[in-house]
């Protein structure tokens, strides 16, 4: 090879590398795993939902989901039946995993609660698809379909059902997840581009919504879900922050 290939050759590749570079410079670095925090550090975090995070459907004491293991690395967690504003002065940041319907009264609880500061990471999904052993018609099984009784569309949102089923990639707070089945959020509030997540200002206080719940089923979604708990505590911290 004589001299003047040799150096084009090398140009071409410096060029080359100089663009990979720059694309990576770019698009930015995965983002890493948030760390645990010292156990006098960690705030309360309510979590109300009707999915077996916290016991199996057989309510075992042999420990909790690997949802509920990592929240409680960051997190004093604090279970909740309802919104209602006794079991809400208990914290100031809520997470609702497909939570059965509440009265009327304790959704103006809630609305009341995050228009006075609070922060609520809502998981809203409209086809869910966890397994559960419990017969349809059991009030301890897991809704199929978020009960939303008007508080998104208070919000200035709407809530739609997949056109299609089965695995979807998405994002939360910057970490890929995959979901299944997810939804579709529209309205007045900032939406995603894949239409996943909505992130409302509500008073003082700020309310993210997730259009799918099966994401934190992590035991049975294999590999690919590696970050979906990463996403999840993600966005309870920039709940946290803002």
């Amino acid at each position: 090879m004589s001299g003047a290939r040799g150096r084009a050759l090398l140009v071409a590749l410096i060029a080359v590398a100089s663009a990979a570079a720059l694309a990576f410079v770019t698009t930015g670095r995965e983002p890493k795993p948030l760390p645990p925090r010292p156990t006098g550090e960690r705030p309360n975090l309510l979590l109300l939902t009707s999915l077996p995070l916290i016991f199996g459907e057989d309510f075992s004491l042999s420990g909790g989901s690997s949802a509920l293991k990592r929240l409680e690395v960051r997190y004093r967690v604090i279970p909740i039946s309802v919104t209602s504003p006794s079991e809400l002065a208990k914290g100031r940041l809520l997470l609702m995993a497909q939570p059965l319907a509440q009265t009327a009264e304790n959704l103006v609880a809630l609305d009341d609660w995050v228009r006075g500061g609070g922060r609520l990471l809502l998981l809203a999904d409209p086809r869910l698809e966890w397994p559960s052993n419990r017969p349809l018609g059991d009030p301890l099984r897991p809704p199929p379909m978020f009960a939303d009784t008007g508080l998104l569309a208070h919000w200035g949102l709407r809530l739609d059902a997949p056109d299609q089923r089965g695995p979807a990639r998405g994002s939360v707070a910057g970490y890929p997840i995959v979901t299944v089945s997810p939804g579709a959020l529209y309205g007045g509030c900032t939406i995603s581009s894949d239409r996943l997540v909505a992130d409302c200002r509500v008073g003082k206080g700020r309310a993210v919504v997730v259009a799918d719940a099966d994401f934190v089923r992590t035991d049975h979604l294999g590999g690919e879900a590696s970050r979906n708990l990463d996403g999840l505590l993600a966005g309870l911290a920039s709940l946290e922050q803002k």
